[in-house]
């Protein structure tokens, strides 16, 4: 049998969902502080929304060349977001109720341009402190790992990604471009860069993974795995009839339809290598894997941010990332 070529190159993935992305955080930090270096090396991280958030930091953390940093950015980043004041913890719970009982308790919707833009700016205010993103330009240099952060531009519907390698500024990673992949239109308003206005990227890329590939002249430059970090359920144990329950599904499936187009590209390119379709030099098979989140949970709950589901989030996915990397020993061995 033949041995596997290591170290492989490794780009990871991390699929939107509110405060579920805590789970992401917690793969990620497993994967910083346990992922044998000898074998693999993350070359690439992309995300959308709340995934784009945690790829961002864990990002960071690989160009201080501190790992360790960089998981511990990630605990304190999502303890910042957590609801900890009781004015804020009472809002929140509130928050939750309404959205569960939204087929029985009428509400207004309300443009978020007509409320203060206190959410986005605590965001905001969260994000810088724990990217310095006047450090960035010092940081990067041509064999830097890469981030890419999907949203998508609301007048053209033209799908935007935000790129660490991307010589303009207005298409670099920045604040703002964080903020664009976050910005759900129900909560947030728009961010305006340059010419363009953005909302979340779960209308886009999914998180963003085709363009690990695409683009890219040589084969080399590729990554030989993606990992994706999943959010949404692919499968459901029961029949959702309830209307809460026929919500919880659509928001899963819409939330998996870009993934799964982007999923497609790739093992499509595998198929027709395979098959010999294809032929290029600069084409390889990529492997994918996935490190999903199996605990079953409602649509309001990406809404969640109470310390206590944070803190479950956060340890179901360092556990999820330890399973991952020992099967991942194993399969290697």
């Amino acid at each position: 049998m033949r041995q596997p070529e290591f170290p492989k190159t490794v780009a990871i993935a991390c699929q939107g969902g509110g405060s579920h992305t805590a789970f992401t955080a917690g793969v990620l930090q497993t994967l910083l502080r346990e992922i044998d270096t000898a074998r693999y090396q993350i070359r690439e991280l992309s995300g959308t929304s709340g995934g784009a958030l945690c790829a961002a930091i864990a990002w960071y953390g690989l160009l201080l060349d501190d790992r360790e940093k960089g998981a511990q950015l990630l605990e304190s980043f999502w303890h910042d977001m957590a609801s900890s004041q009781l004015s804020d913890a009472l809002s929140n719970q509130m928050l939750i109720w309404l959205q569960r009982n939204r087929a029985y308790v009428g509400l207004p919707e309300i443009s978020p341009y007509l409320l203060p833009n206190t959410g986005q700016d605590f965001l905001a205010a969260t994000i810088a402190r724990h990217i310095d993103f006047e450090r960035l330009p010092k940081l990067l240099h041509a064999h830097s790992p890469a981030l890419m952060v999907g949203a998508v531009e609301v007048l053209s519907g033209d799908f935007t990604l935000f790129n660490s390698r991307h010589r303009s500024p207005e298409q670099g990673i920045s604040l703002e471009a964080l903020l664009a992949s976050a910005a759900i239109p129900e909560l947030f308003r728009a961010i305006h860069i340059g010419q363009g206005v953005y909302w979340d990227g779960l209308f886009s890329q999914n998180p963003p993974i085709r363009d690990f590939l695409s683009g890219k002249d040589c084969k080399e430059a590729k990554p030989d795995e993606i990992w994706i970090i999943q959010i949404n359920p692919e499968k459901r144990s029961s029949e959702p009839k309830s209307a809460n329950d026929i919500d919880d599904r659509r928001n899963e499936l819409a939330g998996n339809l870009s993934l799964n187009q982007e999923v497609f590209f790739v093992r499509q390119t595998n198929d027709w290598l395979a098959r010999k379709y294809l032929t290029a030099a600069h084409l390889k098979h990529v492997d994918i894997r996935f490190i999903p989140l199996d605990l079953e949970l409602d649509y309001p709950s990406k809404l969640d941010r109470s310390p206590a589901f944070l803190d479950l989030l956060l340890a179901e996915g360092r556990r999820q990332g330890g399973v991952f990397l020992e099967q991942l020993s194993r399969s290697a061995s």
